[in-house]
C-alpha cells in the first residue's frame, strides 16, 4: 500500500457517477430486520496483509460464537475500493458490513445507502467526540472502528548526525519548523538527504494549517470553511522551503505520493521529518526499523486550541442487507467486545471503547504504546472534529494533490491555484 493508498484520494469519476444512479436522499432505515443469530453476510475492508489477517481472525472468533452466523471477508486494497463498492450499490448488491472512510461517508448515507445504527450499536463507553465523527443529520451512518490524529514524525536518527535536538511540539511554530528542517539539511550535508519531506500536498495537514486560523476545511452545513488567503499561507510555506532547499525537490515529492511506505523518504533515512495520521507509525516503524519519535503539527503564532481526534475508519452496514439485524449486532459486538478487540489489535487505530482500549492496553506492541501516549498527551488540546466531508466533496484530496503540483512545477501562480482548487471543489457540491 502506497502512501496516496494510505491517505487517501477522492472517489473515482465512473464511482461517482455510478453511486449518483443510486437511491438519492432516501429516508434513513434505522430499525434493523432479521434474525442476529442466523445469516450469511459478506463484509468488505480494505488494507494490507496484517489488516487481512486480524480481520480474518476476527470473522472466526465471532462465527464460533455465533455458530448460526456466516461472514465472508472481501479485502481490496485502496485503488479500485471504491468504484467496486459503488459498483455494487448500484447493482442492490453491496455487502452487508462496510469498511468506510470519512470522505464517503456522506455520500453513501445521504442517500440512504447505509442503516442508522443509532439504535442498535452502542456508543456510550466511547471517548467524548468520537462517536459524533460518524454522524450525519440524519442519524449515526459509520461507527468508528479507530481513534486517529494529525502527526509529524521524526527520525531521531538524523536529529541526532544532524546534532540538533527535537524541538518542543507544545510550542513550535511553522517558522520554527522551516528553520529546523534547514539546519538539518545544511548541518547533515549530504545529497538527497532533507530535513523534511512530503508535507504539504496531503490535505490532512491543510486542515491543521486553516483551523490554526480559525477556518475549518468544511463547516458543519457541508461548505467549504476556508479562506483563500489562508490556504495561500499555506502553499506559501511550501514554496519558502522549496527556495531554501530544505524541503525534498518537487520531482521527489511527485513520487512519495507513488511510493509504498518500505520505499518512502521517511522510512529510508532520506528525510527527518514528514507528517502522517497516527495509525500509519505502525507500518513506518516496521518499514524503517526505527523507533519514529511523534511530534504535533506545528502552529501559527499564538493559535487557538486546534487539534482533533478523527475516525481512522468507520463500520457501516448497508442498509439494503437482507439481515440488518444480524450485520448491526456484529458492528455492535467489533465496537464493544473486549474479545473482538484483543484479535483485531490497534491496527486500524486504538478503540474509541475506552473500556475495551484499558483492557487491550497491557498487550500493546511498544509501537502502539507510543501511539497511545500520543492520543492521551493531546486531549485536552482537542476540540470536535470539524464538518465531515459533505456530498460530492470526496474528491477534494484530487483536486487538492493536482493543484499542489501545479504550484510545486510552477504551472500556476499560488493564487490562481487556491482559487481554482475553491471553484471546482465548489462544483461538485450538491
Amino acid at each position: 500500500m502506497d502512501r496516496r493508498t494510505f491517505l487517501g484520494m477522492g472517489i473515482g469519476i465512473g464511482a461517482a457517477t455510478m453511486l449518483a444512479s443510486c437511491s438519492q436522499g432516501g429516508g434513513a432505515v434505522s430499525t434493523p430486520s432479521g434474525d442476529p443469530k442466523n445469516a450469511t453476510m459478506r463484509f468488505t475492508w480494505w488494507g494490507n496483509d496484517t489488516r487481512t489477517r486480524v480481520t480474518n481472525a476476527t470473522i472466526d472468533r465471532y462465527s464460533s460464537k455465533n455458530p448460526g452466523v456466516k461472514i465472508a471477508g472481501e479485502p481490496g486494497e485502496w485503488n479500485g475500493y471504491w468504484d467496486k463498492l459503488a459498483t455494487q450499490a448500484a447493482a442492490n448488491n453491496a455487502p452487508d458490513i462496510i469498511q468506510m472512510d470519512e470522505k464517503y461517508l456522506a455520500d453513501y448515507g445521504a442517500r440512504g445507502l447505509l442503516l442508522n445504527l443509532e439504535s442498535s450499536v452502542k456508543t456510550d463507553k466511547f471517548l467524548a467526540g468520537t462517536a459524533d465523527t460518524g454522524r450525519l443529520p440524519k442519524g449515526l451512518f459509520g461507527i468508528n472502528a479507530g481513534v486517529n490524529a494529525p502527526i509529524i514524525v521524526a527520525n531521531p536518527k538524523l536529529f541526532q548526525e544532524a546534532g540538533i535536538p527535537l524541538p518542543d511540539d507544545t510550542k513550535w511554530t511553522w517558522d520554527d519548523l522551516r528553520a529546523l528542517s534547514l539546519e538539518i539539511t545544511r548541518k547533515i550535508n549530504r545529497p538527497g538527504v532533507y530535513g523534511t519531506g512530503n508535507l504539504f500536498g496531503q490535505d490532512g495537514l491543510m486542515k491543521a494549517f486553516v483551523r490554526q486560523r480559525g477556518g475549518q476545511q468544511w463547516t458543519s452545513d457541508g461548505k467549504i470553511g476556508w479562506k483563500n488567503e489562508d490556504l495561500e499561507a499555506y502553499f506559501q510555506c511550501l514554496m519558502d522551503m522549496q527556495k531554501d532547499k530544505s524541503i525534498q525537490p518537487p520531482s521527489e515529492l511527485a513520487e512519495e505520493d507513488t511510493k509504498p511506505m518500505d520505499q518512502s523518504a521517511i522510512a529510508n533515512g532520506r528525510v527527518a521529518m514528514t507528517y502522517l495520521w497516527s495509525n500509519q507509525v505502525k507500518a513506518l516503524d516496521a518499514a524503517s526499523g526505527t523507533d519514529m519519535k511523534l511530534l504535533r503539527p506545528p502552529a501559527a503564532a499564538g493559535a487557538p486550541t486546534w487539534l482533533w481526534y478523527k475516525a481512522s475508519m468507520y463500520w457501516s452496514v448497508s442498509s439494503r442487507s437482507s439481515n440488518t439485524a444480524a450485520a448491526a449486532a456484529f458492528v455492535d459486538w467489533l465496537s464493544n467486545s473486549v474479545d473482538a478487540v484483543s484479535t483485531l489489535t490497534a491496527e486500524r487505530g486504538l478503540p474509541p471503547n475506552t473500556e475495551c482500549r484499558a483492557a487491550l492496553a497491557p498487550s500493546l506492541q511498544p509501537t502502539d504504546k507510543k501511539v497511545a501516549g500520543y492520543l492521551s498527551s493531546i486531549e485536552s488540546s482537542v476540540t470536535d472534529a470539524g464538518g465531515l466531508t459533505p456530498v460530492g466533496g470526496s474528491s477534494f484530496q484530487t483536486v487538492f494533490m493536482r493543484k499542489y503540483q501545479d504550484i510545486l512545477f510552477n504551472r500556476a501562480s499560488i493564487k490562481d491555484a487556491v482559487q481554482q482548487l475553491r471553484d471546482e471543489v465548489q462544483s461538485g457540491l450538491k
